[in-house]
């Protein structure tokens, strides 16, 4: 199988998380600037071979798309036309900074480390990940 990429795309950096060949499991893998997700996505998609990108799409508690959406559009629209053969897959991201900071806490990391933004923005795409994993299992059941 292939596997299943998944950003957390902000304005400055981009959370990237993955699963394994099997689509089992989702993994941190980076965080990269902004500016260079183009060039992260062409290496690694020569490297290894993806099916779908799940982007974290951001919505507001009465499910209307979020202000943060229109620097998101462009690169989904970019994305369709330079990657079609990879299926684009958007996901309600809502609460998934809080929930990166709160797994940070639990996991005993120190204010310090938890002040990583970077860091944060990677989780947030590995809980995206796993929520969508869960959700396409449960919809197979």
């Amino acid at each position: 199988m292939a596997r299943i990429l998944c950003i957390d795309y902000g304005r400055k950096r981009v959370g990237v998380a993955v699963t394994d060949p099997g689509q089992i499991i989702a993994n941190r893998l980076i965080t990269v600037p902004t500016h260079t997700l183009w060039d992260f996505l062409k290496d690694y998609f020569s490297k290894e071979n993806v099916e779908t990108l799940v982007v974290g799409y951001p919505r507001q508690m009465n499910n209307q798309a979020s202000e943060a959406v229109r620097y998101i559009n462009p690169f989904l629209k970019k994305f369709q036309q330079q990657y079609p053969e990879i299926k684009l897959e958007l996901f309600d991201e809502r609460f998934t900074s809080k929930m990166a900071f709160q797994t940070m806490i639990e996991g005993g990391l120190k204010k310090k480390q938890r002040q990583d933004k970077a860091m944060v923005d990677a989780l947030s795409a590995t809980i995206i990940l796993q929520n969508y994993l869960e959700l396409k299992r449960n919809l197979r059941k």
